[in-house]
């Protein structure tokens, strides 16, 4: 593997910037190492093939940006203006971008280059990533397990070095479970905190963009980049950004972690449950006070969330009707080809949240559930208010167990229980992130929840970059495809 290719996005822009290695050279390390994995990882739908005149045009230009000459790979829900959005479904696998979503926008003008567009579950919806309508993205520490779902590609091909950073959307963990997944960072900023603008909306409520990355300082990096307020985006926080890698430490003295008792005790796999210990102890070690904290409401959480997020899926995906942009099946009326076309584009799981999300709004049923549901997610929003008065973060298991392997879960509802630690911080808005802290026996990687209240991003990264130093030994591993 190329040298270049061990780096983080922080060193690659810092050379970048100083003259030491040029954004061409970067460029070309990754599209070849991508070229040579691709083939067994399969985390690309579409390869950029303007990225290497990208990259040559920030050489010959501005390299003060915080990402100049970075590659980086975009979850394909998220628009790159005159790329495909796919979403991963047949309903828009030939759909072109007219413009930039203002993510990708502010990458742009922090020079980053794009390198391509990464594989989903379609719509954002799954956990494993088999959902996807157009082709397999499989676990570069692994081919035989899943990457995690619904981001992926995005998480995997970070994970495989075939690109430095990458964004990925988060509705109920769909960033967080595929970095545990993979062995990567990957962080859900708080609601607002990140436009989402030019994101194809899965949940309004719900749906926030992060990125996936190979540190916590990269992690920062990013998020300097992507946060602050959009007129574009009615939800957009007018909250000020502070500069998240100068809030980076490397001790934890005064922190308050809260971790939830139960939560590690009662997991099903021992070796999630003792990774998660001894990072705790290793928070300790670092001078952290440990206190127990109360969430007496988050075991709702998943039935909470797939309410909710359906039923907003089912008003959103209401626009792709076949009239206006995507596929069209020929038919003999309107509404023949309203059904014709939906039949053919979507796919078993898109299907099965629209119709649970229509009849959760439907006349006789709205209060009985969506109703019902939006109250307990007021419930659990407040659980996690008061539990903040007593900590900094809250700490546990990021998923249940490592990847499993694909195929290895075929009933729905056992899927949706993959997200049964990340759902309660969308519900409430929070900022969390997965930080790998170690492997099982059989090397795959394994992640910790880490959470903070809304828009302590920089706490968020600040505790997490401690930890990760304490770790480094544990964790500092490349999968086998790299």
């Amino acid at each position: 593997m190329h040298e270049l290719l061990k780096l983080d996005a922080t060193e690659v822009a810092r050379r970048v910037k100083a003259g030491d290695v040029t954004a061409v050279a970067v460029t070309r390390a990754v599209l070849d190492h991508a070229r040579a994995t691709e083939g067994r990882v399969g985390a690309y739908l579409h390869v950029n093939e303007h990225a290497l005149e990208h990259a040559a045009a920030i050489d010959k230009g501005d390299k003060s940006g915080a990402l100049a000459g970075v590659p980086v790979a975009i979850k394909d829900n998220i628009h790159v203006a005159g790329q495909q959005t796919s979403c991963a479904s047949r309903i828009l696998e030939s759909f072109v971008a007219p413009q930039d979503a203002t993510v990708t926008a502010r990458l742009r003008a922090a020079g980053a280059v794009f390198v391509g567009k990464t594989n989903l579950d379609e719509f954002a919806m799954g956990s494993s990533c088999e959902n996807s309508a157009l082709k397999q993205t499989r676990n570069p520490f692994n081919l035989a397990h899943v990457p995690g779902g619904s981001s992926g590609g995005s998480a995997a091909c970070v994970a495989a070095r075939s690109a430095y950073l990458s964004l990925g959307s988060d509705t109920g963990g769909s960033i967080r479970l595929p970095a545990s997944f993979c062995g990567v960072v990957g962080l859900k900023p708080s609601y607002g905190r990140v436009s989402r603008y030019g994101l194809v909306a899965f949940a309004s409520s719900l749906d926030q963009v992060g990125p996936f990355s190979r540190s916590v300082r990269d992690a920062a990096l990013c998020m300097n980049v992507l946060s602050g307020h959009d007129d574009h985006d009615g939800t957009s926080a007018r909250r000020p950004v502070p500069d998240y890698t100068a809030a980076l430490r490397s001790d934890l003295k005064g922190v308050k972690v809260g971790v939830v008792p139960g939560y590690i005790e009662q997991l099903p796999n021992r070796e999630v449950a003792d990774a998660c210990t001894r990072a705790i102890e290793a928070m300790r070690a670092l001078g952290a006070q440990v206190v127990e904290v109360k969430l007496p409401n988050a075991d709702h959480g998943i039935a909470v969330y797939y309410v909710v997020a359906s039923a907003e899926a089912s008003s959103n995906l209401a626009r792709f009707d076949g009239v206006r942009y995507g596929l069209r099946e020929p038919a003999a009326s309107g509404i023949e080809q309203y059904f014709r076309t939906r039949g053919a584009g979507f796919g078993p799981e898109v299907k099965r949240r629209i119709m649970l999300g229509t009849y959760a709004l439907s006349a006789g049923h709205w209060e009985e559930f969506y109703g019902r549901a939006a109250r307990v997610r007021t419930l659990i929003l407040r659980d996690f208010d008061r539990a903040f008065e007593g900590c900094d973060v809250i700490v546990g298991p990021c998923a249940p167990f490592p990847a499993f392997k694909a195929g290895e879960i075929s009933d729905p509802l056992s899927m949706y229980l993959c997200d049964v630690f990340t759902i309660p911080a969308s519900l409430a808005g929070l900022c969390a992130l997965s930080l790998p802290i170690g492997f099982d026996a059989s090397g795959l990687p394994i992640g910790l929840h880490v959470q903070a209240p809304a828009f302590a991003e920089d706490s968020l990264l600040s505790i997490s970059h401690a930890l990760e130093g304490a770790l480094k030994q544990q964790v500092d591993r490349m999968p086998k495809i790299a």
